[in-house]
């Protein structure tokens, strides 16, 4: 190879480099993963940062909120499913989608999303459908208390979706942005579960230590809590031993 393109390949890899720092990209090996055992088979669950997360079960990979300022996408897996909880922009970031897209993903999400990538399959609350063999449960997702200025709930009711997610028999809840809804605290049979805690947008730790104590689940995340202290869950339940809290650091 000549110096000439030498110099040129390392300015091409120095450019990438910059790149992904600028971005604050972080490459899948830093991103931290739980194994679960279901009755078909292993499910891992990495969680990204924020509210997004990503799941392999079945040799299929499955993303959730996506969100570029957390990871660069370019370097993790293609996306066999996408699900959206909402629109809002740290949910529903199209510059995150794109390098995980391909022909054959498929794609759920609500209507609200669907203004902006209106090639996906809606789901509306209380929808039910099978993607990639993995059961989806549509659950609301919308505020009780927490209000904008002018009144309006940061997250009203019908637009925003939670999903149950059946993977063999094992039952993950990922909530979105919501706070402790008669609906959420309806549900049974989730094994794990994660919850947001990011106030004033979502529940105080005394709302998610009150769902907690609906759902019952084995294990409870605590997910896009902010500025929150998660440590501060973990106090609220040490009544309830048979829910295990795990934290995981958020971005």
């Amino acid at each position: 190879m000549s110096v000439r393109l030498s110099l040129l390949a390392l300015f091409v890899l120095a450019a990438s480099l910059g790149q992904a720092v600028r971005a604050g990209a972080e490459p899948p090996a830093s991103l931290p993963a739980d194994t679960f055992e279901t009755a078909s088979g292993p499910l891992e669950i990495t969680f990204v940062g924020h509210g997004t997360l990503m799941m392999r079960f079945g040799g299929k990979v499955i993303h959730i909120d996506p969100y570029a300022k957390l990871a660069d996408y370019a370097t993790l897996p293609k996306a066999d499913l996408i699900l959206l909880t909402h629109h809002h922009q740290d949910h529903l970031d199209l510059g995150a989608i794109a390098p995980i897209r391909t022909p054959n993903t498929r794609l759920v999400l609500t209507a609200s999303c669907a203004e902006k990538l209106p090639d996906g399959e809606v789901m509306k609350n209380g929808d039910r459908r099978t993607e990639v063999g993995v059961g989806i449960e549509a659950v609301p997702a919308y505020n009780l208390l927490h209000k904008r200025d002018n009144g309006q709930p940061f997250h009203p009711r019908g637009e925003g979706n939670g999903y149950v997610l059946t993977f063999g028999a094992t039952r993950v809840y990922v909530a979105g942005d919501t706070e402790n809804t008669p609906e959420m605290k309806a549900l049974t049979g989730i094994d794990v579960a994660f919850l947001p805690m990011n106030l004033p947008y979502t529940m105080t730790p005394d709302m998610v230590s009150d769902a907690a104590r609906a759902l019952k689940p084995k294990v409870l995340y605590p997910y896009h809590y902010g500025e929150t202290d998660p440590a501060s869950l973990t106090a609220l339940l040490a009544d309830l031993p048979e829910v295990e809290v795990r934290i995981r650091p958020m971005r």
